[in-house]
């Protein structure tokens, strides 16, 4: 499953669903379902299908159950999808490269959980926009850092390290802004749709003839099509700890 949300030419990763979608074989689901099992297959059959694609009858044939029997885990579809976007979050706890505390200092802090979210992205191209659009805990609550659990770690290293309150909190606001803006970017490059009204994004070349009248986006089109996501993530984040060094030069002589 993985390796197919990671590649960028599957249909997965692209985020389109399949042109059928498969059931599980009888007696898959004999295993007892729980809360985790029903949101972890939820996650997989998003980043095979693509969101569009789900309904709780589907998820239960992949299951193997009917769905009916997801109501018993879940409250709604509507709460599948907040559960959905939960788990791939909490994924962030399993990663061994991200600290809850600043260990090396909070540059390092924020390098570390900046790239744990691109991983996050990346891993679950689909899932991403959920993790972006839906209604968060609280509307001071921002995404992707949408858990009140990563909240605290980031205002308690911030704080810690010698942000004043207001600086932490500026911080947080560009730091979440960073990361919406550059990953949302990059997964809609691989063609994920970002919204429910959005179609599916073609990666194909302009037809004949759309470029003329254009000579500068003709002529640089090879440039302006290679994939320099990753460098620009970086070079971004670098910036952004430069700005961040700076509101903690001014808080603290404030």
């Amino acid at each position: 499953m993985v390796d197919d949300a990671q590649d960028p030419d599957t249909p997965q990763a692209r985020g389109g669903a399949a042109a059928t979608i498969p059931t599980t074989p009888p007696g898959a689901g004999r295993r007892p379902l729980d809360r985790r099992r029903v949101l972890g297959a939820a996650v997989s059959f998003i980043d095979e299908h693509g969101i569009e694609a789900l309904t709780m009858r589907r998820l239960g044939n992949h299951l193997g159950v009917e769905g009916m029997a997801l109501y018993r885990h879940v409250s709604s579809r509507e709460g599948l999808l907040d559960g959905v976007v939960e788990t791939v979050v909490d994924e962030l706890y399993g990663d061994p490269d991200v600290f809850l505390e600043p260990r090396h200092g909070w540059q390092d802090y924020l390098q570390r959980l900046a790239h744990g979210v691109r991983r996050l992205a990346l891993a679950h191209p689909a899932v991403f926009p959920l993790v972006a659009t839906r209604p968060p805990a609280a509307p001071w609550v921002r995404p992707p850092l949408r858990s009140l659990r990563w909240l605290e770690s980031f205002l308690d290293a911030l704080t810690g390290s010698g942000f004043s309150d207001g600086a932490a909190v500026a911080a947080y606001r560009a730091y979440t802004g960073f990361l919406l803006g550059h990953l949302l970017l990059e997964v809609s490059a691989r063609g994920v749709p970002i919204s429910s009204h959005d179609e599916e994004a073609d990666a194909a070349s302009p037809p004949a003839g759309a470029l003329d009248g254009y000579p500068h986006v003709r002529r640089l089109e090879p440039l302006l099509s290679e994939d320099e996501s990753a460098a620009e993530f970086e070079e971004a984040l670098e910036e952004l700890l430069e700005r961040l060094e700076r509101i903690l030069r001014e808080s603290r002589r404030g």
